[in-house]
């Protein structure tokens, strides 16, 4: 740590946000004592801390001594004016389209490497593949992270892979690989990396500086003996439809006219 870092040093609130960072990806939460080991910190640094941020409503106790995150940080994050006005306008014209094609779909940010569902409606059918609110999902198994990441400029795409990690291996090069073709198109179409028998498809939506600011994902089930089963081309123009206009509405120009 440089002397200038080590003048703007905060231990305590360090170590608040270790913590909820932790807990972010602890699907059970965490005991006491486990956030301890896992932080490298003693039992009392970390009990003041958990006090604190129950308090305050980050994380709240189960009956079994497990802490776990609330939704506050969810709810703190849709404060911020962008995301607030994005699921505001959003949310009829997904609704509309869901109820249209007969599918689910949901709408994702990008986020600390990560990809994070900000709204998800449901379609009318019975059968239905839908992903939970407020998921974070990672960006190389995603047809979102392909979409968003294939309108990025270089440093922009550099920063997000250090965020999303080296680990990957293949999975981070067949990513890199699609971004190419995605770009060209306008939109990512291809089978589930997570779920057989469903085709993802993506479209962005972007914002008054060209920028895509969010990618509208529809997890295509193909239903058998439907009457109201939607094919895939006609999904996927009704999608295209539907982000241009959300992007002319977030003040982009001509560029969302492909």
């Amino acid at each position: 740590m440089s002397a200038e870092d080590e003048k703007y040093r905060a231990p305590a609130l360090t170590k608040g946000l270790d913590i909820l960072e932790l807990l972010a990806s602890a699907s059970d939460g965490l005991t006491q004592v486990e956030i301890g080991k896992m932080l490298g910190r003693t039992t009392s640094e970390i009990f003041r801390m958990l006090v604190v941020l129950s308090q305050r409503g980050y994380v709240e106790l189960s009956g079994d001594d497990r802490y776990q995150l609330t939704t506050k940080l969810f709810e703190v994050a849709h404060r911020h004016p962008p995301i607030r006005r994005l699921t505001a306008i959003a949310g009829d014209a997904m609704q509309k389209l869901a109820n249209r094609i007969n599918q689910s779909i949901h709408l994702c940010i990008l986020q600390g490497g990560r990809l994070l569902v900000v709204a998800q409606v449901d379609c009318p059918d019975n059968n239905l593949n839908s992903v939970r609110l407020g998921a974070q999902i990672p960006i190389f198994d995603s047809a979102s992270g392909r979409v968003l990441a294939a309108f990025m400029d270089d440093a922009a795409l550099e920063h997000l892979l250090t965020l999303a990690g080296t680990e990957a291996g293949e999975r981070r090069d067949r990513f890199l690989a699609d971004l190419p073709g995605v770009r060209d198109v306008g939109y990512c179409e291809g089978p589930s990396l997570t779920l057989a028998g469903v085709t993802n498809l993506s479209a962005p939506i972007f914002d008054y500086t060209g920028k895509a600011v969010a990618a509208i994902t529809m997890p295509f089930i193909h239903r058998l003996n439907s009457a109201s089963h939607v094919p895939v081309p006609e999904a996927r123009n009704a999608l295209l439809e539907t982000c241009r206009d959300l992007s002319k509405r977030m003040g982009a120009g001509a560029a969302v006219d492909r």
